[in-house]
């Protein structure tokens, strides 16, 4: 392995059926047939709650198995020593429906709940579990659709206009006034029901018929709103707090090709379009809202940053080799672009394992183009490999990087 050997393979991701998924994006791209179940997530990966498979002459095999039978020539002596794993989990989303409201735990914070939890003996595929690990979970988003998400507190004079101007949130002003941020979001989280229903249900009245006379912006948070209620069959008997949030956070609009980071604590949901998402190797969610899933609404106040955010939307570094890299603090994981014209060729030695995704045209790679690189296709190179892309068809390639950002 490493620079003694050869560690390049084909690689096939997992499929997540979560309900707020597409039905086309994801099988389109891999080339298979829609099945009439939702395709949300393509995983790729050593996660172990679904590691992806390498393709090996002697047999396949889970890359979680392939980096445990010598993880320091495949992951590189930097990566092993610092992280124990490969420090990243690599997605494709397809974001129908609106996820949940979610923050994500810090390192520290996600190793005393995942011990806390253990202690308890709470089984780890228990739906009411919040930490399914004892990692942290930055992650990055890169748009391969107009996209748009829910992403942090919004700045304190926009909220302060929301309050006012919304009419029925006309009570919550003064608690923002006197007590910020964390008050606001504690009263509406902690509200009983009913006082969510009886809140809610004018607001409700008056936007959804907006909403299906198409007379909503996407820009405002009551389509969001009134979409969130029109799509839940439960809405008739109880009104989902997670509403509350659409209103309190920023809604981003993201071009393809532009990427957005969300650190830990930053509250935020993905509300439509598909992504390239790269994330630390966790799945650790802390739901607040417009979910079935479990919620706990006293660990996500304790996670939370109550805190205005201006949105950033990162574009990328263009390099001499043809790679543009989406720069973030996160020191698990770096995304970049690669886009190849017809008979073009991208080299490169590897510093860290890579993964890599093709979402557009026709490739090869390895040493000798052994490995397809073409659309849908992905490929696992381990440390300190020496390979090669070409553009082999007359479209524009376009592949998607997954690496770590170690010296």
């Amino acid at each position: 392995m490493g620079s003694t050997g050869s560690c390049m393979y084909q690689l096939n991701g997992k499929i997540q059926h979560y309900a707020w998924g597409g039905f086309e994006y994801i099988p389109a791209l891999l080339g298979q047939p829609a099945t009439g179940e939702p395709a949300a997530e393509y995983w790729m990966g050593a996660h172990r709650s679904a590691p992806s498979v390498i393709e090996r002459p002697q047999g396949n095999m889970d890359l979680k198995s392939l980096i445990e039978s010598a993880p320091e020539n495949i992951l590189g002596k930097a990566t092993w020593e610092k992280f124990a794993e490969l420090p990243y989990l690599f997605k494709i989303l397809d974001v129908k429906e609106m996820l949940s409201i979610q923050v994500h735990p810090t390192k520290s914070e996600a190793e005393k709940g995942f011990a806390r939890e253990n202690e308890a003996g709470i089984p780890l595929d228990a739906p009411y579990r919040n930490y399914k690990d004892a990692n942290h979970k930055p992650e990055i988003m890169v748009a391969l659709s107009p996209f748009y998400l829910l992403h942090g507190f919004l700045p304190e004079a926009k909220l302060k206009s929301v309050l006012q101007s919304v009419p029925e949130f006309a009570d919550l002003s003064p608690v923002f006034e006197k007590e910020g941020y964390y008050a606001l979001y504690k009263h509406v989280m902690e509200l009983p029901q009913d006082s969510v229903n009886k809140k809610l249900q004018a607001l409700v009245d008056r936007i959804v018929p907006l909403y299906k006379d198409n007379k909503l912006d996407k820009k405002d948070p009551a389509f969001w709103a009134a979409r969130a209620v029109v799509n839940d069959p439960q809405s008739k008997d109880r009104l989902d707090r997670g509403i509350f949030s659409i209103y309190f956070f920023n809604i981003m609009f993201v071009q393809p090709g532009q990427a957005v980071f969300q650190d830990a604590g930053i509250p935020h949901a993905y509300l439509e379009g598909q992504n390239v998402e790269l994330m630390a190797n966790s799945d650790n969610v802390l739901r607040g809202g417009l979910t079935p899933k479990h919620i706990d609404v006293p660990e996500l106040l304790k996670h939370t940053r109550f805190e205005p955010v201006h949105p950033e939307v990162l574009n990328p570094v263009v390099t001499a080799t043809k790679e543009a890299i989406y720069e973030s603090p996160a020191p698990d994981f770096v995304v970049s672009r690669i886009e190849l014209q017809p008979g073009e060729t991208y080299k490169h030695t590897s510093t860290a394992a890579e993964i890599l995704i093709s979402i557009q045209g026709q490739a090869s790679a390895g040493k000798a183009g052994e490995l397809s690189l073409s659309k849908g296709h992905s490929v696992f190179i381990g440390f300190d490999q020496s390979y090669k892309i070409d553009c082999t068809g007359a479209e524009t390639v376009i592949i998607y990087k997954a690496s770590v950002p170690l010296v």
